[in-house]
């Protein structure tokens, strides 16, 4: 069974940079598309960004310039460098994979596998 762990939220001032980890676990083969979503307090979940099975990058409108997602083959592990955080990026970051996600990566319902999230809050 695949696990995934977030790791390197915090609290952070607007302007100041963080970088969030997600390590995999339990998978055995195959290729597969990873993802960064968000939930902010009474908000739905949100897509951040993602890297798919060619490991090609997609990111929402919102972070699109500030953040950068990267993926380690061999550690199987993806990270999500974000810069110039402002306080509407604070939430609840969680990691997913799915294999057959839709082309965007942006769909939720698409993804098999979720960690249980990492809290960023950033302050002004």
């Amino acid at each position: 069974q695949v696990e995934l762990e977030e790791s390197g939220g915090g609290l952070v001032q607007a302007g100041d940079s963080l970088t969030l980890s997600c390590a995999v676990s339990g998978r055995t083969f195959g290729s597969y598309s990873m993802a960064w979503f968000r939930q902010a307090p009474g908000k739905e979940r949100e897509f951040v960004g993602g890297s798919d099975w060619n490991y090609k990058t997609y990111y929402a409108e919102s972070v699109k310039d500030r953040f950068t997602i990267s993926r380690d083959r061999a550690k199987d592990t993806m990270a999500l460098q974000m810069d110039s955080l402002q306080p509407e990026d604070t939430g609840v970051y969680y990691c997913a994979e799915g294999a057959f996600v839709s082309r965007d990566l942006s769909d939720a319902a698409d993804y098999n596998s979720w960690g249980r999230g990492t809290q960023v809050t950033v302050v002004s």
